[in-house]
C-alpha cells in the first residue's frame, strides 16, 4: 500500500525509489505525488527565496590596502526540470541553512577573488559595477548547483587604517576647490546670463507691450466697430420692431373697430327688433285697448252729454219758470217796498226835521254798539298823556263823535242839536 503526498508552489517534492528496486528519482512542484510504503523515499526541499549577507573582512585591494566589506545576495532554486534536479542532487538531505551555508560561502570566495582585482577607488565609488561582477562571476558556479542569483548588492564597504576617510578629505578638498571655481564661474555666468535674460526679458517686454498697444488698439476699433453695427442692428431690430408693432396695433384697431362696427350693426338690429316688438308690444297692450277704451269712453261720453244736455234744457226750463216766478216775487215785494218807502218819505216830508232827528236817534244805540263791539273784548284801556292834558283828549274823542255819524248817516249831530230848544 501507498500514501498521496502533496505539496504547493513554493516547494518541490523528490520521490525516490520504488518496486523492483528502482532507482530513478521524480520531483514534483505544486501537485501530489504517490508513494509506496517502506520502499519508496519522499524528501521536500523549499523553493522561496534565500537572503544571504556575505562578509570579506580585511580582504587586500590591488593596492595592498585591507578593506571590509559586506553585501546582500537574493538566491533561490531554480525550478526548470533539469536544474530542479541538478538542485536535488546537490542539496537533498540538507536543512535549508546548509543550503545557504554552502551558496554564502561561494559568493564569499568570489568576493574575496574580485575585490583582490580592484583598487580601493574603484571598490569605492562604483559599487553597482562592483556588484554586477561579482554576480556575474558567481552565477555560474552557482547555477550548476540548481540555484539562481536573483540580486547581488553591496551593503558597506569600511577599512582599519583610515585610508577611506584620507580619501576622503582629498577628495573633499579637491571637491570643495572645484565646487569653488564652479561656484565663480556659476556666479559669473549668472551675472552674464542675468543680464542676457533681463536684456531679453526687456526685449520681450517691449514687444509685448507694444503687441499688447497695437492688440488694444485694434480690439478698442473693432470693438468700435463692432458696437456700431450692433447698435445699427438694434436700432434696425428696434424700428422694425416698433414698425411691426405699430401695423399690429394698426390691424388690432382695425379689427377691433370692425368688430366694433358689427356690434353696433348687431346692436341696432337688436334694437329695431327690440322697437318692433315693443311696437307690437304696445299695440296689443296699449293702443289696441286704449282704442277699445276711447271708443268706450267716446260712447259714454255722448251719452253723458246727451244725458247733460237734457238735463241742462231740463234745468234751464226748471231755472227760467224759477227765476220767472222769483222775479214776479220780487216785482211784487219791490212794489210793496217802494211803497212803503214813499209812504216814509211823505211822513218824513210832513214831519221834517223832528222825523229825521227821531231816526237817528233810534239808530243811535246800533251805533254804538256797532263801535263798542270791538273794545268789548278789551280788558284795560291805557290813555298815554299828561295829567293836564287829560281832559283836553277826552274833548277831542267826543269831539269826533259828530263828524263820524255825519259820514255814516249823512245827518250833522251839531246842527241838529243846536235846533233843539234849550240847547246852545
Amino acid at each position: 500500500m501507498g500514501n498521496i503526498h502533496t505539496v504547493g508552489p513554493n516547494e518541490a517534492l523528490v520521490v525516490s525509489g520504488g518496486c523492483c528496486g528502482a532507482s530513478s528519482k521524480t520531483t514534483v512542484v505544486g501537485g501530489w505525488a504517490w508513494a509506496w510504503w517502506l520502499v519508496t523515499d519522499v524528501q521536500r526541499m523549499s523553493l522561496e527565496v534565500m537572503t544571504l549577507n556575505p562578509v570579506c573582512e580585511h580582504v587586500e585591494t590591488a593596492q595592498g590596502v585591507p578593506l571590509t566589506v559586506t553585501g546582500v545576495a537574493q538566491c533561490k532554486i531554480m525550478t526548470a526540470k533539469e536544474l530542479l534536479q541538478t538542485a536535488s542532487e546537490q542539496f537533498l538531505g540538507k536543512t535549508s541553512q546548509e543550503v545557504q551555508l554552502t551558496i554564502l560561502q561561494t559568493l564569499e570566495g568570489h568576493l574575496r577573488a574580485i575585490l583582490g582585482t580592484l583598487s580601493v577607488e574603484e571598490v569605492y565609488r562604483d559599487r553597482d559595477q562592483f556588484a554586477s561582477l561579482v554576480r556575474e562571476v558567481a552565477a555560474p558556479d552557482v547555477g550548476r548547483m540548481g540555484i539562481e542569483i536573483l540580486s547581488f548588492t553591496i551593503k558597506d564597504v569600511y577599512d582599519d587604517v583610515e585610508y577611506l576617510s584620507s580619501l576622503g578629505k582629498a577628495q573633499t578638498a579637491n571637491v570643495k576647490r572645484d565646487a569653488a571655481v564652479g561656484v565663480a564661474q556659476a556666479n559669473r555666468d549668472a551675472g552674464i546670463r542675468e543680464a542676457e535674460c533681463e536684456k531679453a526679458s526687456m526685449d520681450v517686454k517691449y514687444n509685448m507691450d507694444t503687441k499688447v498697444e497695437d492688440n488694444t488698439r485694434l480690439y478698442k476699433l473693432q470693438k468700435s466697430n463692432f458696437d456700431r453695427e450692433i447698435n445699427t442692428a438694434k436700432a434696425e431690430a428696434q424700428l422694425a420692431y416698433e414698425l411691426q408693432a405699430a401695423k399690429t396695433r394698426q390691424k388690432i384697431k382695425t379689427e377691433e373697430m370692425q368688430i366694433t362696427v358689427v356690434e353696433r350693426r348687431k346692436q341696432i338690429e337688436i334694437e329695431e327688433q327690440e322697437i318692433t316688438r315693443r311696437e307690437k308690444e304696445l299695440i296689443a297692450t296699449v293702443r289696441l285697448p286704449a282704442e277699445a277704451e276711447s271708443f268706450k269712453v267716446e260712447l259714454v261720453a255722448q251719452g253723458q252729454r246727451t244725458q247733460v244736455v237734457e238735463k241742462a234744457r231740463a234745468d234751464a226750463e226748471k231755472i227760467k219758470l224759477i227765476g220767472a216766478a222769483e222775479a214776479t216775487a220780487i216785482e211784487n215785494v219791490g212794489r210793496s217796498e217802494a211803497e212803503a218807502m214813499r209812504l216814509k218819505a211823505a211822513a218824513y216830508k210832513q214831519y221834517g226835521e223832528a222825523a229825521i232827528l227821531s231816526l237817528v236817534f233810534e239808530a243811535l244805540p246800533k251805533i254804538a254798539a256797532e263801535v263798542s263791539a270791538p273794545l268789548a273784548k278789551t280788558d284795560e284801556i291805557v290813555m298815554l298823556s299828561g295829567s293836564s292834558n287829560f281832559s283836553n283828549e277826552i274833548n277831542k274823542f267826543v269831539a269826533q263823535v259828530p263828524p263820524a255819524i255825519q259820514a255814516l248817516t249823512g245827518v250833522d249831530l251839531s246842527d241838529v242839536l243846536r235846533k233843539i230848544p234849550g240847547a246852545k
